[in-house]
């Protein structure tokens, strides 16, 4: 399962091995212990990623075997291509607009794709320093 934590600068993405029954289950048995409420709405979520990253062909071809279409891979320029997940946003509120966003796919989708992110995560931070 991949989970996306935005926040108000950037976002965080996690490969968890929980299943999504069991991920979703927990969160719902805290809200209720805490007395929160929880909204959750099928939706999509997008980030980009630098296109010259290693691995990029190997999650574009993982991409073209998932018929499920969860994941799609877009150009945006030379430099970046747009990932769109589909799957749930869980909220704390119907009102907010924070909140976790939540997929799965593919076991070697989602691995290939963490890796990715990582990747640039690190990219990124070489490139500001």
């Amino acid at each position: 399962m991949l989970k996306l934590t935005y926040t108000e600068s950037s976002f965080y993405l996690e490969c968890l091995t929980l299943s999504l029954e069991e991920w979703v289950a927990q969160r719902v048995i805290l809200a209720l212990r805490v007395g929160q409420s929880l909204c959750i709405e099928p939706s999509t979520a997008s980030f980009l990623l630098p296109v010259d990253l290693p691995g990029v062909e190997v999650l574009k071809a993982e991409v073209k075997r998932d018929d499920r279409e969860i994941i799609a891979l877009s150009a945006c320029d030379a430099e970046y291509m747009e990932v769109t997940l589909r799957g749930s946003w869980l909220l704390d509120s119907s009102k907010d607009a924070v909140g976790v966003f939540f997929t799965t796919m593919s076991d070697r989708a989602e691995f290939f794709l963490h890796k990715l992110w990582q990747e640039s995560q690190a990219c990124a931070s070489v490139m500001s320093e």
